[in-house]
């Protein structure tokens, strides 16, 4: 009998997580004393660094759906509108929220794979004056696109709108530069590339937010950011409720990893493994879902072969080799299945998951040459010095 051994997360999330940051959980601080005070500052003081923003950071107890909800009902109230670029289903998300609040989302809808373009969302602002906000994926999941959060930015900078960006996937894999990029709320969570199991949500908030929140409506409680402030102003900082305190302590220790390798570094990484991951499944003669796939730094979404189910593959090498891919969802499930190598992910992950792709492919009965993937990884790691 072989020897039972856990299973190995290449999905988009919940990631990996360092043996580190598991550790860090086994300690049970009192959420209203100072050393567990001291946990939230430290979470609020390294998001700052790694964003580069002076924003405030708040905290919560849920996972990145709930910084997402958070920021529609304490930007806006019924009746506002506001501009929603839908690049796949957490685009979709957003239009869903911002409807069970009776907010109007202007929809820019871009087929699944398409990227976000700045010069449509500055045509949809100067055609609508009355519009909010922008809100926007920077890292889209369901896809694998990473949208050029940058150059929407600076359409939006010196507009009335307020630029909402979700990075739930992207922070720390994909740059981002709040501040200068003009982000004025950008909505994170603890299990993608901040290498952290599912449990904590977190929001940036500008001054111009700020200014927004005051004349809101939308009725809040739990994800109310006045509240969160407050407490997270008080000596030692606190969160309004009781938090999950063992999942902060491990995102304490994750963040600290994140800075200690140094995010720019992180960036680069990240950008070799997607390089790396694609080119592996491109000499499978596989395509990859995702526009401007330069950018797919996150995961790789993969077209699955003509006549095989996207969601077989997953299965097949989630129950033969124990590694779990994504399967499709929403309008592309069972077209595709996506590969994640956002957060604590090296070059011998990356190869270990196409040697298990291979092998699927070829006992699902697509042809395949031994080995073409992984030399084809193995290329971008030596072009790249990691090999």
């Amino acid at each position: 009998m072989p020897v039972e051994r856990p299973e190995f997360i290449m999905a988009p999330g919940p990631t990996e997580v360092p043996p580190e940051v598991l550790q860090a959980q086994l300690e049970l601080p009192y959420h209203r004393g100072p050393r567990f005070g001291a946990v939230i500052q430290r979470c609020v003081d390294a998001l700052q660094r790694i964003l580069f923003t002076k924003s405030d950071v708040l905290l919560f107890t849920g996972s990145g759906s709930l910084g997402m909800e958070s920021a529609i009902v304490n930007l806006f109230s019924p009746g506002d509108r506001i501009l929603v670029c839908d690049t796949g289903n957490f685009g979709e998300r957003f239009v869903k929220i911002a409807k069970i609040y009776g907010i109007v989302p202007v929809v820019i809808e871009y087929e699944w794979g398409k990227n976000a373009k700045a010069k449509d969302v500055e045509k949809a602002l100067a055609d609508d004056p009355t519009l909010r906000a922008v809100l926007v994926q920077h890292s889209e999941t369901s896809t694998g696109i990473v949208n050029d959060v940058e150059a929407i930015g600076r359409v939006v900078k010196d507009k009335p709108q307020l630029f909402v960006v979700d990075g739930i996937s992207g922070v720390g894999a994909a740059p981002l530069r709040l501040d200068e990029w003009g982000i004025d709320v950008l909505i994170g969570g603890s299990q993608k590339a901040l290498m952290t199991p599912p449990g904590i949500a977190f929001v940036t908030v500008s001054d111009a937010a700020w200014k927004a929140n005051e004349a809101a409506t939308c009725p809040r409680f739990y994800a109310d950011w006045e509240t969160a402030k407050t407490s997270l102003a008080l000596d030692p900082p606190e969160t309004p409720y009781t938090p999950a305190v063992t999942i902060f302590r491990a995102f304490a220790k994750a963040l600290e990893m994140v800075e200690q390798e140094g995010i720019e570094a992180a960036w680069t990484r990240h950008a070799i493994l997607g390089k790396a991951t694609r080119e592996g499944v491109k000499a499978l003669g596989l395509d990859v879902q995702t526009e401007e796939a330069d950018r797919a730094c996150v995961l790789t979404a993969v077209v699955a072969p003509d006549g095989i189910d996207g969601a077989k593959i997953s299965k097949h090498v989630r129950e033969k080799h124990g590694i779990i891919f994504a399967p499709g969802q929403g309008r592309l499930k069972g077209k595709i299945f996506r590969i994640g190598h956002c957060g604590y992910y090296a070059p011998r992950d990356i190869l270990m998951g196409l040697v298990a792709l291979e092998a699927s492919l070829q006992s699902l009965g697509y042809p395949v040459k031994e080995g073409a993937a992984t030399g084809a990884a193995a290329n971008v790691f030596r072009e790249n010095g990691l090999a």
